[in-house]
């Protein structure tokens, strides 16, 4: 369901005739053109879509008899279709205005050409269809990197979040993060918005980022790119201490990077989180240091090996 005052205000739309309803079933991102329909051919309309009238659709109305048009938009319009947006602020017939009155159905203008308007649409839409949902952690943004800081209740991970704030990076959400999928590959996060920009860290309470440290030190959302769970330190158990191999985690299906980081006092986790996001950047750049060390040191044996021979 997609809301109208929402959709409306989102895509900076001008209302010509608007409509009771609050909401629209809209169950997919496209838009339809309605070329097709005004000629007649009503067989596979995709009237459950906006439709979006361009400058070539319009010409061709404004080409037809007052009275072809009239019986033409009429079969339009008694279609169950959720809105009618005018692209390049053109101004609709008035046999237009009275027959989307008549119907309930909302008839919109946009300024924009309709190619822009058609890609502006459809990635809002693809934001409100998104699969959604909330997970416990962190989210900050450090070095452009958007990274998940996730573990159990009290690890620290608003304490390693508020460091990288006083350290120049971006907070996007503290403790309740609202995850949504907008593409198969693609995952972002943004906080809730009746906690947005509040930090709680334990024996000081709620904190507002915003406002102690400045607008410059939030986000409203990011990618998610990379995952670091922190966890209490394990004496006995074996932690990655070269990053040849890669560890991922999945997220609404999604396949994400993951770093398992042990927490224990001393360590300094809002640098240790920084330097995995420079070496995160690196990899997608094609460096990986240890990859290097490993070529280095193979280059090294087989060279003993030539000279023992």
């Amino acid at each position: 369901m997609i809301n109208v005052k929402d959709f409306i205000k989102k895509l900076n739309l001008e209302v010509l005739s608007p409509t009771t309803r609050k909401e629209w079933e809209i169950n997919t991102a496209e838009l339809n053109r309605p070329g097709l329909q005004f000629v007649g051919f009503y067989e596979h309309f995709a009237y459950e879509r906006p439709q979006v009238v361009g400058l070539t659709e319009m010409a061709y109305l404004e080409s037809l008899t007052d009275e072809v048009r009239r019986e033409r938009l009429e079969a339009y319009f008694s279609r169950p279709i959720p809105c009618v947006i005018l692209c390049r602020g053109m101004m609709p017939t008035q046999d237009m205005l009275e027959l989307a009155t008549a119907h309930d159905v909302a008839l919109l203008r946009t300024q924009l050409v309709t190619t822009r308007f058609f890609g502006n649409a459809m990635n809002y839409l693809n934001r409100c269809l998104a699969p959604r949902a909330t997970l416990h952690g962190v989210l900050v943004d450090v070095y452009g990197v958007g990274v998940l800081i996730t573990g159990e209740s009290g690890v620290g991970k608003s304490e390693a979040a508020l460091e990288l704030v006083k350290r120049g990076h971006q907070l996007v959400a503290d403790d309740v993060v609202d995850v949504c999928r907008v593409t198969d590959s693609r995952l972002t996060g943004e906080s809730p918005e009746t906690v947005r920009h509040f930090m709680e860290i334990r024996g000081i309470g709620i904190i507002d980022i915003k406002a102690m440290y400045g607008v410059g030190a939030v986000l409203m959302s990011k990618s998610i790119d990379l995952v670091i769970h922190l966890e209490a330190w394990k004496e006995k158990k074996a932690y990655d201490r070269l990053g040849l191999s890669e560890d991922f985690t999945t997220i609404m299906d999604v396949r994400v990077p993951q770093l398992v980081l042990p927490v224990r006092p001393g360590r300094n986790l809002a640098i240790i989180i920084e330097v995995a996001a420079r070496n995160f950047s690196l990899k997608h750049m094609g460096y990986s240091a240890a990859k290097e060390l490993d070529r280095r040191l193979n280059e090294m044996m087989m060279g003993m090996s030539k000279q023992e021979d």
